[in-house]
């Protein structure tokens, strides 16, 4: 039976800044969001006119106009930790919403994700210094450097780490930089045990800007861990522009193999975030250009299911546990989304 799926808009809260990151609190429709102020802000969607407020830290706080591109919540949801371009991570108490520990210089340039192990033992950060680092979900410790990314393009330009995701069970990590090198992660043994390409995704203008663009934006790993989807852009015609349609590469990532490329024919940009449903029914991604999209595929066809507007461009969203919401923050607001079958 073909997948058919409808996402209706629920809710939406406008805002003058973006949102670049986003945590939810599990059972709730309570969440974190990173803003583009540098500035993490706390949401209840779902009271009855949901007002964002502020995390004040005080003395400890990332850099104002400084993006907040990573949230996790981690150490059975009692830290929230937080990384942004100030190249800070904030662990942050879940309870009293205070700071409790923070590293100054966690990475040497921008930080681009921070995620948590499903069991929020443990936090990934990757960023521009093309270094993914492994910390205590609670007290902030670092406790490994995992180094498998060149740190500048074929071209001779700085690349970019741009994202990393756990494995269901927490065994596998993947990251991806500009290029579209994957790197998939033994997480207990620390080691490398595949390499995947992805290089569709990476445009280089050698005439007009001699600039690159593009890269694998999204990362995730399907419920059986089998599959490693990856989100991001196909090639760039003018690169001062997201002008090419969004793209999807699934792997085998064991096998070393390509199960599957997809490109929309509709929407245009980048594949910001992308999250299978928990028992593997489909693929969500998330992102856009100067508007947004919302893109199912259904993981046995390798097909697109559904694609529709989202109310902005995209930069992150978390899904409930049932998965009948999706919340989505980005360029502007915040989102609640109803998924059915059509």
């Amino acid at each position: 039976m073909a997948l058919s799926l409808t996402i209706k808009e629920e809710k939406k809260l406008s805002r003058p800044d973006i949102f670049f990151s986003l945590a939810r609190v599990p059972g709730t429709h309570q969440v974190y969001c990173g803003s583009s102020d540098g500035a993490v802000y706390f949401t209840d969607l779902q009271a009855e006119k949901p007002e964002p407020v502020v995390l004040d830290g005080g003395a400890v706080r990332h850099r104002p106009g400084g993006y907040v591109t990573g949230l996790a919540l981690a150490a059975d949801q009692s830290r929230l930790v937080s990384g942004a371009y100030d190249r800070q991570l904030i662990w942050w108490d879940a309870a009293s919403r205070k700071p409790v520990h923070a590293v100054a210089n966690a990475h040497a340039k921008w930080i681009r994700k921070v995620v948590a192990s499903p069991d929020g033992k443990l936090i990934a950060s990757v960023a521009d210094d093309m270094v993914c680092r492994l910390w205590d979900g609670y007290s902030g410790a670092l406790l490994a450097e995992l180094r498998g990314h060149e740190a500048e393009t074929p071209h001779h330009y700085p690349s970019m780490l741009f994202t990393c995701a756990f494995s269901a069970d927490g065994s596998r990590l993947a990251t991806a930089d500009k290029t579209g090198r994957l790197v998939v992660w033994d997480v207990p043994s620390q080691q490398a045990i595949a390499t995947l390409d992805a290089s569709c995704m990476y445009t280089w203008d050698p005439k007009q800007r001699r600039h690159s663009i593009g890269g694998v934006r999204s990362l995730a790993f399907s419920p059986d861990g089998r599959m490693l989807a990856a989100g991001g852009i196909g090639q760039i015609g003018n690169i001062d522009h997201l002008g090419a349609n969004a793209r999807f590469r699934l792997f085998d990532w064991e096998k070393g193999e390509t199960l599957a490329e997809i490109e929309s024919p509709e929407f245009k940009g980048l594949v910001e975030r992308l999250a299978f449903h928990p028992q593997g029914q489909w693929l969500l991604g998330c992102g856009g250009d100067h508007g947004g999209f919302a893109i199912v595929i259904d993981p046995a066809t390798r097909k697109i299911a559904y694609e529709g507007k989202a109310p902005f461009h995209v930069h992150d969203f978390a899904l409930t546990e049932s998965s009948d919401r999706i919340i989505v923050a980005g360029h502007n607001g915040l989102a609640v989304k109803q998924v059915a079958a059509a």
